[in-house]
């Protein structure tokens, strides 16, 4: 089973986009599943929707005016941001997801011929982005599983010198781990006190809420510094697509400029307005989840599979070898349970898994069968 999209033979030859795992379909036509019996432990997004969401559909559907098109300052969803976060609305760009965010702050920042870094392995839609705007990526490796895939921050700092923009993920997809928040900001004031400003430095916080402090506060002290936010993950919310950057009023305002005026559908808005004014339900669903993984996390060990610490919605999966991987996603496969697949790269031996709910992961605990049997460290 492929881990990529069918390629169109019409635009082979063109540019590559985010590739994600077969589709819900694929996989039960493959197995002969029913489509029902599928569960996605590769996407990274909750297995619960918050409680009240039926009460927030009717109230936001009442107020939202379907029939007109949103409001493009998107003002209520950016006060809603800006109290939640403490910042002026100003400093607030909002996007259909944090990847319409990330492709704005691409676009603003990155021409042909021009170089982005990132520490790698990381988000793969930075590359895609970087590529997209005929730029260049150059990929400092992190440490290893042992090290905790900790930033190189000397590499990282001689590889900013000259750049356009910097990528950094804090806490890091696809390996779960969060930087030490003295050291990100030693980096990000570094990269920022180059001559003429430094590189454009772009902190994804998708999982922000599952760990770590937010240098979003940094905004006005570094007038390069864009942190990018997301609905999708602690909030239960990626099918309404919503998120948002946060800059210093230069930098928002340039961002802005080339955003779509009505990318975030009216209902959409209105729902993250009404999400983000009501944080316990996010903080909620982020204890039942980090419960849950800590449980998995025991249960595969038992198994004999080597799994790293992480702190966010999901966690790696040590197979061992390439091999080890591709047939332990073979097996999972077969049970219409899709992990995350990683074709190249520093993760080939691993797999990503998404933390669902107990009777979900206990499905996979069920089909995943004993690992190679390492001690955990």
């Amino acid at each position: 089973m492929s881990a990529v999209h069918r390629a169109d033979p019409l635009v082979e030859s063109g540019p590559v986009g985010y590739q994600w795992e077969a589709s819900d379909e694929e996989v039960a036509r493959t197995y002969g599943l029913d489509p029902a019996q599928v569960i996605r432990f590769d996407t990274n997004t909750s297995p619960r929707t918050p409680p009240e969401l039926p009460a927030w559909i009717r109230a936001s559907a009442e107020s939202a005016r379907l029939n007109e098109y949103p409001d493009a300052t998107y003002a209520r969803l950016t006060d809603a941001i800006a109290r939640r976060l403490g910042v002026a609305q100003d400093r607030i760009v909002v996007g259909a997801g944090a990847d319409e965010v990330l492709d704005l702050a691409a676009r603003t920042c990155l021409s042909p011929g021009g170089r982005a870094v990132a520490a790698s392995p990381t988000y793969a839609m930075y590359g895609v982005l970087t590529r997209q705007r005929g730029a260049r990526l150059e990929e400092v490796p992190r440490g290893s599983a042992a090290t905790g895939f900790a930033l190189d921050g000397d590499a990282l700092l001689r590889a900013a010198r000259g750049a356009d923009l910097v990528w950094l993920c804090d806490p890091n997809n696809p390996t779960g781990t969060v930087e030490r928040t003295a050291e990100l900001l030693r980096l990000l004031r570094a990269m920022a006190s180059a001559p003429g400003g430094g590189p454009v430095l772009v902190v994804d916080e998708a999982y922000r809420e599952f760990a770590g402090a937010s240098v979003v506060e940094e905004i006005e002290r570094i007038p390069g510094l864009v942190v990018v936010r997301t609905l999708s993950k602690a909030y239960g919310l990626a099918g309404i697509r919503v998120g948002y950057a946060v800059a210093g009023r230069a930098l928002a305002t340039r961002l802005a400029a080339i955003r779509p005026p009505g990318s975030i559908a009216t209902i959409s808005a209105a729902l993250g307005a009404a999400a983000l004014g009501a944080p316990e339900h996010a903080l909620a669903n982020v204890a039942a989840i980090a419960a849950e993984r800590e449980r998995l996390r025991g249960r595969l060990a038992d198994l004999g599979w080597r799994v790293p610490p992480s702190v966010t919605n999901f966690v790696l999966l040590d197979a061992g070898s390439p091999g080890g991987a591709a047939e332990a996603a073979e097996r999972l496969l077969r049970h219409g349970l899709v992990p995350r697949q990683f074709d190249s790269g520093a993760l080939r031996g691993f797999l990503r898994i998404t933390v669902r709910t107990a009777d979900q992961d206990d499905r996979l605990l069920a089909a995943i069968g004993r690992g190679p049997g390492r001690e955990e460290p």
